[in-house]
């Protein structure tokens, strides 16, 4: 399962793509990269109708794989590696939103699995980034 993304994208498009495969889990995109299990800063969030074309350093149209084989770090990484874009993995907590820092080494599918085992609550703000595993 894979996603093409040109330049003429907007983070948004992605983020819709990204979720309509997983819906408890959610991608956003940042200034800065980050290290492997360590989160990235609320202040360097990019507003999701950012055009991908006047924030990354790759310019070339990409395929990036979502299959539930993948990790959230090798996720992170594609966008890195192949486009320039400095991602972030979240999954649905009952009520917040987690970046998946400690659970980097999980795939795709089993956060989304983890996710879905969590009694939902009520729909859960996007700007909600105040907690972190």
């Amino acid at each position: 399962m894979k996603i093409f993304i040109t330049e003429e994208f907007l983070l948004e498009s992605i983020q819709n793509e990204f979720r309509a495969i997983y819906p408890n889990l959610k991608i956003l995109f940042f200034k800065n990269p980050h290290a492997p299990y360590e989160g990235s800063l609320p202040s360097e969030l990019l507003p999701a109708g950012t055009p991908i074309d006047e924030i990354r350093n790759i310019h070339s149209a990409g395929w990036i794989d979502v299959g539930p084989q993948v990790t959230a770090r090798q996720l992170e990484r594609q966008f890195q590696h192949l486009l320039g874009l400095n991602a972030q993995v979240f999954r649905r907590s009952g009520k917040v939103w987690l970046e998946t820092t400690a659970t980097d080494d999980r795939t795709l599918g089993e956060l989304e699995a983890l996710a879905a085992q969590v009694q939902a609550g009520p729909e859960i703000p996007e700007t909600d980034l105040n907690e972190q595993t």
